[in-house]
């Protein structure tokens, strides 16, 4: 069933969406921010470690991520998303386990960040499929938008709720929050009324392989959507370096605590909220790929406070909370224009395999950035390799620019 959306609060498939997914998207971030600060404080994880610890939350989906697109096309989204969460549920609980047990390892924190990783993707793929279905496609960036909010306040609150939770009780059992929280994604999922009907594949398309194919196929032969391909795999290789490495910028070089790390992440979602308020005013303005590019410009340019903060160290807290608010708002309006415009451009009978593509494409460079920025660090220090991250980011900037993107309207 498809609800009119001239207000999606009227649309009931909607609000328990939005409602299960606000309390999930916050216990996530529990789970995101304190497996890095369990490797580093407790296991004593060196650059080179973190590097492959940003790794596993991506390797892994190499080997499911096209798969994932053709279950979400095969499929009926609802029960997919909803088998996904219980997994994850039951994936979650061996960090305490082994903790309380007396095993936790390193290996044991890789298996459960590229679990949760495989995982997160069936949902988002499955996820960004459906929307569709529930909301006019006329309507979905105002209810990405909507969404995203709730992405940009978990971003405020995750992140300090977490470093007061790992202070105080620990980051293996503050990992437990995160698997409660899964149980309001489930109960919302499952009380939805919307009917869905997976799309039967062509004859000509019957095999997995030829399904895979005609994702990429779909990617390739739209120049928008190429674009999007080429800009997200060039953000996943510099963003994965920064995600290697932002923990150790801040535990280590900076002498933060793990608190003041949770705070100073939250401050991110500050930028995020407005950014996801933008998202909507902007393309009304400029368009969607004027949006989309001059996002990617200001998060390029910010990029450059990560090394900064170690040249002055007296500024370096200013630096990485400038870094935080600017760069999570640019992103959060790049992220709700890129998804909005992929579902508008993309047929139903395809978004799983498109979602998917792009989703491959993110998650298999990610781990190379990942392990190159975290051995390069481990050579020649952390600042020099964030010059050439941020260089990096500049550079997919301008790539945007030269694009056919930049004139993109839907």
């Amino acid at each position: 069933m498809e609800y009119p959306t001239s207000g999606l609060l009227a649309n009931p498939d909607f609000v328990k969406l939005w409602i299960g997914q606000t309390i999930s998207e916050f216990g996530s971030r529990i789970t995101r921010d304190a497996l890095p600060i369990l490797a580093v404080s407790m296991l004593d994880a060196t650059p080179a470690q973190m590097g492959w610890l940003s790794a596993a939350t991506s390797l892994p989906v190499l080997l499911l991520g096209l798969l994932a697109g053709v279950w979400v096309d095969r499929l009926r989204r609802r029960p997919l998303m909803i088998a996904a969460d219980c997994a994850r549920i039951g994936l979650l609980l061996l960090i305490p386990l082994a903790y309380v047990g007396g095993w936790l390892s390193l290996p044991i924190v890789f298996l459960v960040a590229g679990g949760m990783s495989i995982l997160g993707l069936l949902f988002e793929t499955a996820y960004r499929a459906l929307l569709p279905t529930i909301v006019r496609r006329e309507n979905l960036l105002q209810a990405n938008a909507r969404l995203s909010t709730t992405d940009s306040l978990a971003e405020i609150g995750g992140p300090a709720l977490t470093g007061l939770l790992v202070q105080a009780i620990g980051a293996p059992l503050a990992i437990l929050v995160d698997a409660v929280s899964y149980l309001a994604s489930i109960t919302s999922l499952s009380t939805m009324r919307v009917q869905e009907t997976p799309a039967a594949p062509h004859p000509e398309e019957s095999r997995i392989w030829q399904q895979i194919v005609r994702g990429f196929a779909a990617v390739r032969e739209d120049p928008v959507l190429r674009s999007l391909a080429v800009i997200t795999a060039m953000r996943a290789f510099f963003g994965a370096g920064i995600g290697a490495l932002y923990d150790l910028l801040a535990l280590r070089e900076l002498g933060f605590t793990p608190a003041l790390l949770g705070l100073l992440v939250a401050t991110g979602g500050i930028g995020a909220l407005g950014g996801a308020v933008l998202a909507e005013w902007l393309p009304r303005r400029f368009g969607v790929g004027r949006a989309i590019t001059g996002a990617l410009i200001v998060n390029g340019a910010i990029s450059l406070a990560l090394p900064l903060s170690l040249s002055a160290p007296w500024l370096a807290l200013g630096l990485l909370v400038l870094g935080q608010i600017v760069g999570d708002g640019a992103m959060m309006i790049y992220f709700i224009n890129k998804t909005s415009l992929q579902q508008m451009r993309t047929p139903d009978q395809l978004l799983g395999r498109v979602n998917a593509s792009m989703g491959f494409l993110a998650e298999g460079i990610a781990p190379i950035g990942a392990v190159i920025a975290g051995l390069i660090a481990q050579q020649i220090g952390i600042q020099p390799t964030l010059w050439g991250i941020a260089l990096g980011m500049i550079a997919t900037a301008l790539y945007a620019l030269a694009s056919p993107l930049r004139r993109a309207l839907t």
